[in-house]
């Protein structure tokens, strides 16, 4: 899996509404560049913030994919 996502593909893969995406990613100053988004940065500022996961599995796996 590429670092660096659509907002639709991360959204789908963490399982998130794409407006909920972009608004958490301009919260916390993580850019979009080129219309995507960096997977890493997205994930542990999720995982620092206290986020849960459907599955505890998808942030494990995207982190080492």
């Amino acid at each position: 899996m590429p670092n660096h996502l659509t907002p639709d593909d991360m959204a789908e893969a963490i399982g998130m509404r794409k407006a909920r995406l972009m608004r958490y990613c301009l919260d916390q100053a993580i850019p979009i560049y080129n219309g995507r988004v960096d997977k890493t940065l997205v994930i542990t500022s999720l995982l620092a913030t206290g986020h849960r996961f459907p599955d505890d599995t998808v942030a494990e796996h995207m982190l080492a994919a």
